[in-house]
């Protein structure tokens, strides 16, 4: 009975332990299957439209709402920008960034070349509307409401950059105040100054006007005139001639004025603000002052209110060839329409200097009414894929096409 008893026992305690280590494999078996079964899940919904991967899960940002044509894909490649606007790429691959409503100045890079940006400087900060920046010769060019600050050898010294007054001439009304800048094939530096107002006329020609300093002698002097605001131009590619846009009136309707994307091929032209509106509709009050065949009409008429800000002629070669010097314009969406519009970026294609089309590239920001983003610039990274800043979610997206 003893001897019985024994063996018993040893079987009793042998299952028990066979018993136990079964239920753990179990357990780390489930938990295994759940981990793969959730890893797969975010890979799934991490992809946009267009089947590719993106930075949707790691950034927040619902970027698979984003429409764009077959074969192009969005991804965010720099966060943690609060109220992103004006971008200016260096040589060495540093991205600048402006702001206006922040007043801060950013420096992000990429520097294991994996396409999001691993390392930001806030450069400045406590600035009157920094919204527009500029490089030349290794100095970074900042524009403020009244003045434009100057931080030299800017990628030698990002963390203890030294700032200075470059020139500060310029109003401080701000209303319009927030400038974008940009060197022209001139070498010089182009400012604008928005009008202080809505719809105005102002006793100082220095106002709704586009201006220029010499570098060399910091003189300024008013190049393009009649141009209620604009936040974006550039310079077309081949003939060097200027392109900007121009952000419409407010409060004359839901559908009027249209906004513009205007054409200047010579220096002293007038684009109508405040006598004419869209290059046809004269201005209840000021309109008696001239009609609008005087002054210069749109290239193409832009939606009303959309706000357009940034634009950039397409240089590289990853788009297909299609878009090659086609011009790309954000769009930063309308504050007070019944029906909000805007909040994309869109495309103008063009026949030499007449343009053809008026179409959407990428849109998506604007849901249901509400927007959770507003594009604001437009860049180009050396492989061809474009930079796209939003002040709303303050980021800088990459869209690359991948055919």
């Amino acid at each position: 009975m003893g001897f019985e008893y024994f063996f018993g026992s040893l079987n009793y305690n042998v299952m028990k332990t066979a018993i136990n280590l079964c239920c753990g494999l179990f357990i780390l078996t489930v938990f295994c299957l759940a981990c793969n079964s959730n890893t797969s899940k975010s890979a799934e919904t991490s992809k946009n439209s267009n089947g590719s991967l993106d930075n949707a899960s790691t950034s927040g940002l619902p970027l698979d709402k984003i429409k764009l044509p077959p074969g192009f894909v969005i991804s965010v490649y720099a966060d943690d920008l609060p109220n992103a606007r004006s971008l200016e790429l260096s040589s060495n691959g540093t991205l600048f960034v402006g702001t206006r409503d922040a007043g801060n100045v950013y420096a992000a890079k990429d520097e294991n070349s994996d396409f999001h940006t691993d390392k930001k400087w806030t450069i400045a900060s406590g600035l009157d509307q920094p919204n527009g920046v500029a490089l030349q010769d290794g100095d970074l060019y900042v524009a403020e409401i009244s003045k434009i600050s100057k931080f030299s050898n800017i990628e030698s010294s990002l963390d203890n950059p030294v700032k200075e007054v470059f020139y500060d001439d310029y109003p401080t009304k701000s209303h319009h105040g927030w400038k974008y800048i940009a060197f022209g094939p001139d070498g010089h530096l182009y400012v604008p100054v928005g009008a202080p107002c809505n719809i105005c006329k102002s006793e100082d020609e220095i106002f709704a006007s586009i201006t220029r300093i010499n570098m060399n002698t910091k003189t300024r002097e008013i190049v393009q005139r009649g141009i209620r605001n604009t936040v974006g131009f550039t310079w077309h590619p081949v003939t060097n001639e200027l392109w900007f846009s121009e952000n419409g009136g407010d409060n004359m309707g839901d559908d009027i004025p249209a906004c513009e994307l205007n054409y200047a091929p010579k220096e002293g032209m007038h684009f109508g603000f405040p006598f004419c509106h869209q290059g046809d509709i004269v201005d209840n009050q000021f309109g008696k002052e001239g009609d609008c065949a005087k002054y210069t009409a749109p290239a193409q008429k832009l939606g009303p209110h959309v706000a357009p800000l940034g634009i950039e002629f397409y240089t590289g070669n990853m788009f297909p060839a299609t878009y090659k010097n086609q011009l790309f314009i954000a769009e930063h969406g309308s504050w007070n329409r019944t029906t909000p519009i805007g909040y994309r970026i869109m495309l103008v294609k063009l026949d030499g200097n007449k343009t053809v089309s008026y179409e959407p590239f990428a849109e998506g920001w604007l849901q249901g009414g509400k927007s959770w983003g507003r594009p604001v610039d437009i860049e180009l990274l050396p492989d061809g894929s474009m930079l796209v800043s939003d002040d709303q979610a303050g980021v800088v997206y990459r869209i690359s096409y991948k055919g």
